[in-house]
């Protein structure tokens, strides 16, 4: 299935199931920054309606979703947020559906979101769309995503980093580059993606620090398959960069 027909056929599946309810689709995340990799890449959505949606409805977009996504190279990461709290923003942000959680493969019955679900990480989303994402369908984005309080994105971005000098050694592309595009966004104001801040951490970091980025970014962009940076490395520079973080929020 090519790429488009994957997103457009995604986006018929709210458009479906929500009807007159959907505000739009919308696109975030590397695809709409332009460093998707083919191989490896999730398709970044986030999906927009007026008023809360049925378990009945959820139950069929889940398992609609669980049929078109399920194989496909490129899995989806989505979520449906009311417009209401695009309009009077709330941290972190309520959902009503988030696509996917593993236990949808176990439970038919389990849906993430509703009343009681929170996340900090759409604060981030929202930013991004608003600045650099597209719309699939529904209306333009400029009329449903709003300029939110910075101080949220960035509560939001540090979401993704505070566990970077215990994750590193596990997931080093990930929180290597997080952590460049955090610092990127405290010293600049760039939003930026993973391998935008990658970029700007090889020009401006220490030295010392370079080569665990480029590697980093290497894997990331599908130049090379991993990393060769030791423990004691990886710890050092994700202590180095929360500390500097930190002073610079």
């Amino acid at each position: 299935m090519e790429l488009q027909s994957y997103i457009e056929n995604i986006a018929n599946v709210f458009a479906e199931e929500i009807e007159d309810n959907l505000v739009g689709v919308y696109l975030h995340g590397s695809l709409a920054m332009g460093c998707f990799n083919p191989k490896t890449s999730d398709v970044d959505l986030l999906v927009i309606c007026r008023k809360e949606i049925s378990n009945n409805t959820k139950k069929r977009i889940i398992k609609k979703l669980l049929t078109l996504t399920q194989g496909y190279r490129n899995q989806l990461e989505t979520s449906i947020i009311l417009e209401r709290y695009l309009t009077d923003f709330v941290y972190p942000t309520p959902f009503e559906l988030h696509y996917f959680h593993p236990k949808y493969l176990t439970d038919e019955t389990y849906i993430c979101g509703g009343e009681g679900f929170y996340d900090p990480d759409l604060a981030g989303h929202i930013v991004v769309t608003n600045q650099r994402g597209a719309t699939i369908i529904g209306k333009d984005l400029k009329e449903v995503f709003k300029p939110i309080d910075m101080q949220y994105y960035v509560e939001s971005i540090f979401n993704d980093i505070q566990d970077a000098n215990s994750g590193i050694t596990d997931n080093p592309v990930y929180f290597t580059l997080n952590l460049c595009r955090v610092m990127y966004f405290l010293k600049e104001g760039t939003i930026s993606s993973k391998k935008e801040g990658g970029e700007w951490g090889i020009s401006n970091l220490p030295s010392n620090f370079r080569s665990i980025v480029e590697q980093c970014l290497n894997v990331y962009c599908g130049v090379t398959k991993k990393v060769h940076i030791s423990n004691d490395e990886l710890f050092q520079f994700a202590n180095w960069m929360l500390s500097e973080c930190k002073q610079l929020r």
